[in-house]
């Protein structure tokens, strides 16, 4: 009896050794299943050359705010003012910037596209097992013992190259974000322009208007007075008229203003509220830069293209990992099993020594067929966004030529309005209205005259309007402002 005490206790104490011995080692799986998740986020660099940077977004950065000039943040909880007072397009731009829905979408895309980097490059995810025999009679049996229980610890591991060309991949996918996020900023910022030329324009019509109303005043007048000595009625109501005329523009310029603020405010994110004036010197340039230049410049600003050059960067990543298909993955593993030499053990030896393991699988890339469909493919696209990249190019190409062309007509016709049509037209007018005050003249060529004149004064406005506005599809056609084109002043410093 005391022999077989002592056997039972000693096979007690193993027991719990053994229960021991696989707590610690479940506590041990768990441990190494949770250390990836409590890395810190560190910086991914594994590129020889990485042009952009390889770091995990901060949710809290990304904002809906923007730079205006000088470095000065611009929140989009700071609206412009609503009042009727003249607003810099600097500023309109900034809110713009700031606040459209379309280019925060972009930035969030670059931030999700960031993302993507550590997961691209991540290994999978580890693979635990255990397996245990709960029938003792029915258990795995060897010369040390019956099994009772195993763990197993799995884990793939990639050709060494793969996560490299994977990372690629989603770091030129950041790029074209970039370039998307580029592309919407240079679409509203042209939008604004032309929404803000527009309200210019509004503004001096209606200066016009103004100006001639009073010179329409004299002409009823001086027709009145002229009525009173005998003179036509006809010449009376004519110049009613056209003062009615004028009252008539005004009403359709006051429309057009309210239509280029609502426009404004839309792209500001105001649309009810924004009651902006714009400056009375308009911005233009004497001259435009050399077709040349623009498509030189083009070629390294333009964002479509950018975004073209690095989704052909992209593809060619993608080529690289598609051959990369060809080499084998890896599969190590480790195992740890409990062996028991207790009563139920069969083999006379039995000693209880517990097991550990190690594995190591590779897979066979032997289906050719696949692989080279993959690199195929991926050839195939890449040839098509290069295509992609030339007609694009072409296309800026002739747009360019286009709006170069109509940016010089119209500083030759500001020209010559401004050298000989204008001048001339005014001394008419006081040479037709000092003779029909002599009644040397009649009041049809004093009409004429006056209608002349205030027609080569719209032409005039429309003109400096359509002029900068053409210039700004150039900057935005181009990717970047004169300023950086030609080394010149910015055409919205200067004056027309």
């Amino acid at each position: 009896m005391g022999r077989s005490a002592m056997v039972q206790s000693k096979t007690t104490s193993r027991y719990r050794r053994r229960g021991t011995r696989r707590s610690l080692l479940v506590v041990a799986l768990m441990c190494a299943g949770c250390r990836g998740a409590a890395k810190p986020d560190t910086e991914f660099s594994p590129f020889q050359s990485n042009p952009i940077p390889m770091t995990r977004p901060d949710p809290a950065t990304v904002r809906m705010c923007g730079f205006q000039d000088g470095g000065a943040l611009l929140s989009s909880d700071s609206p412009l003012p609503d009042s009727d007072t003249a607003t810099s397009l600097a500023e309109l731009t900034a809110t713009a910037h700031a606040t459209h829905p379309s280019i925060l979408a972009a930035r969030q895309r670059v931030a999700a596209a960031q993302n993507q980097i550590p997961q691209a490059t991540a290994l999978d995810d580890p693979i635990a097992g255990t397996t245990f025999w709960p029938i003792h009679d029915q258990a795995l049996q060897t010369a040390g013992g019956r099994y009772g229980q195993q763990f197993s610890l799995s884990q793939k591991v990639p050709w060494p190259t793969k996560l490299d060309a994977r990372g690629v991949v989603a770091a030129r996918e950041v790029q074209m974000a970039m370039a998307e996020v580029a592309r919407a900023e240079r679409e509203i910022t042209q939008s604004v322009r032309l929404a803000y030329y527009e309200l210019w324009l509004a503004d001096e019509l209606i200066r016009i208007v103004q100006e001639n109303q009073g010179l329409v005043e004299d002409l009823v007048r001086v027709s009145s007075a002229r009525y009173q000595t005998g003179g036509n009625q006809e010449d009376v109501l004519r110049a009613e008229l056209e003062d009615d005329r004028l009252r008539e523009q005004f009403i359709a310029l006051r429309r057009q203003k309210e239509q280029a603020r609502a426009d404004l405010g839309a792209l500001v994110g105001q649309p009810t509220t924004l009651m902006p004036t714009a400056f009375t010197e308009l911005g233009g340039a004497e001259a435009t830069p050399q077709l040349d230049e623009l498509i030189a410049r083009a070629e390294h600003c333009n964002p479509t293209l950018q975004g073209l050059a690095a989704e052909i960067a992209r593809d060619r990543a993608k080529e690289s990992l598609a051959c990369l298909q060809q080499y084998p993955d890896f599969q190590l593993g480790l195992g740890y099993a409990i062996v028991s030499d207790n009563v139920d053990a069969i083999s006379p030896v039995a000693n209880g020594r517990d097991n550990i393991n190690f594995s190591v699988g590779v897979t066979l890339p032997v289906w050719r067929d696949k692989i080279n469909s993959g690199m195929r493919q991926a050839a195939h696209t890449r040839s098509s966004t290069l295509h992609r990249r030339e007609a694009e190019r072409d296309r800026l190409r002739g747009k360019l030529r286009r709006q170069v062309a109509a940016a010089d007509a119209a500083i030759e016709q500001l020209d010559l309005l401004h050298d000989r049509l204008i001048p001339r037209s005014e001394q008419t007018l006081e040479i037709t209205y000092a003779n029909y005050q002599g009644d040397n003249s009649d009041f049809a060529d004093l009409i004429d005259t006056y209608r002349e004149l205030l027609a080569l004064q719209v032409q005039v406005a429309r003109t400096q309007a359509t002029l900068a506005s053409t210039l700004a599809q150039i900057e935005a056609t181009v990717g970047c402002p004169f300023s950086d084109i030609a080394g010149q002043d910015s055409p919205s410093d200067r004056r027309i």
